[in-house]
């Protein structure tokens, strides 16, 4: 096994990790969805004898967590996607975006991304995304 392929390799696993890390961590504001639907259904027991605050506060509360949790858990998808093209050696330019992406989460994601970049923009790793590259529909056609 060439250097390359066991970067590649070392990087999918990396990105899997990453992956359940950024699922994980995606979660978290699922505590602030429970207050908001505390909020919306009984406002009187979180509050106690005082002015209850409207039910719109406990909806921005639903709506923003959720939103933060659906797009957390979209964002670990792709990560672990692209550690499986990493693997199979497919979708140079999809590995390579997300790895600008992951830079954002900083410090893991910083790391894995910038060290992904580094190892996708050699020249013979570009060559062994382009090795497997399927061929043409029509060339492996019965009758062809």
């Amino acid at each position: 096994m060439s250097q390359d392929e066991d970067h590649l390799k070392l990087l999918s696993v990396f990105h899997y990790v990453m992956g359940g890390l950024a699922g994980l961590f995606a979660l978290v504001p699922i505590f602030h969805l429970v207050i908001g639907v505390f909020f919306v259904l009984a406002p009187e027991k979180i509050v106690g004898k005082g002015d209850p605050p409207p039910a719109l506060f406990g909806w921005f509360f639903i709506i923003f967590a959720g939103l933060l949790i659906v797009l957390g858990l979209i964002f670990a998808a792709f990560v672990i996607t692209a550690g499986r093209f990493l693997a199979k050696r497919k979708h140079h330019l999809f590995c390579l975006v997300m790895a600008g992406v992951e830079c954002i989460c900083v410090p893991f994601g910083t790391v894995l991304g910038v060290f992904t970049i580094i190892v996708l923009i050699r020249e013979s790793v570009k060559q062994l995304f382009g090795a497997n590259r399927s061929l043409p529909a029509t060339a492996g056609a019965p009758g062809s």
